[in-house]
């Protein structure tokens, strides 16, 4: 299906029964809504009803030129109006990499909207903004961010080259294989699209993770301890970031891409946290 939220058209993935509790997932870089593939037939058959966007940039209909136009407050307001199109008033939500991002953001700043959260491989925006100060692992973790938003098209060329030889690595130790790999990065292959996707980083501002709230719906956090993204101290410190019943899952031998390695852990992991909440008609 497609949902217009103001002037852009987002692509969306749905699954399960209309009326079913609504479940909002939300993908990372570079993989778009194609990372919940295999997660999402699980949940719809508990009986949810699955939204998976393709978001602002992986969208080609919402696909603004504009490194400024994709702001962390503009990812929560699509998400938001989203919400607001199909006349949605409460949603659980699960997010990966970027997209846990803009979960948390949005479970912290809109609590009466979300009605669980379930965060994967990225901690609390606060809790990753700490360690990136002051955890010398983190900081040598998160160097490809230097890359990442410098102006186009220098990230764009070196992902680019030989073959997307770059692009491809980011999945390393995911286990996934090549064809898997090549299908998630089909849609960035596209022009305009991965320095559309690039431009979640070179929107990045230096107060993007400053302020934000404690999340105070029920949450559940996932993480691999082998994620070469984020690591342990940035991982264990979203709980100081959470003033509501929480779990923090540590998935030995797993990276950072869950999803697509871990599908059916993950949606039981997502369908233990809903089930946790009492089932009302509030949607």
């Amino acid at each position: 299906m497609q949902i217009n939220v103001g002037d852009l058209t987002f692509d969306v993935g749905t699954a399960g029964p209309a009326d079913g509790p609504t479940v909002l997932l939300l993908h990372g870089f570079p993989d778009g809504a194609r990372c919940w593939a295999a997660v999402m037939p699980v949940l719809a058959d508990a009986g949810l009803r699955c939204l998976a966007p393709d978001q602002r940039g992986y969208s080609p209909g919402a696909r603004p030129d504009q490194a400024g136009q994709y702001r962390l407050e503009l990812l929560v307001q699509d998400a938001l109006g989203m919400l607001d199109a199909l006349g949605v008033r409460r949603a659980h939500l699960v997010g990966h990499d970027w997209g846990a991002v803009v979960a948390w953001v949005l479970a912290a700043r809109y609590p009466h909207r979300v009605r669980t959260l379930t965060a994967v491989s990225v901690p609390h925006p606060a809790a990753f903004g700490a360690a990136l100060r002051s955890d010398p692992d983190q900081r040598q973790r998160s160097a490809y961010l230097r890359l990442f938003r410098e102006p186009t098209p220098r990230p764009e060329d070196v992902l680019m080259a030989d073959g997307a030889a770059r692009l491809h690595t980011i999945y390393a130790g995911s286990t996934l294989g090549p064809d898997q790999i090549d299908a998630l990065l089909e849609p960035l292959l596209v022009p305009g699209a991965l320095t559309a996707a690039l431009n979640w980083y070179r929107a990045m501002a230096a107060d993007s993770f400053a302020d934000i709230p404690p999340v105070t719906v029920p949450t559940t956090y996932v993480w691999g301890d082998l994620d070469v993204a984020v690591g342990r101290v940035a991982a264990a410190a979203a709980a100081a970031h959470v003033s509501a019943d929480y779990r923090f899952v540590e998935l030995s031998q797993a990276s950072h891409w869950v999803p697509e390695q871990l599908p059916d852990l993950l949606a039981a992991l997502a369908l233990e946290r809903i089930r946790s909440v009492e089932h009302d008609s509030a949607r």
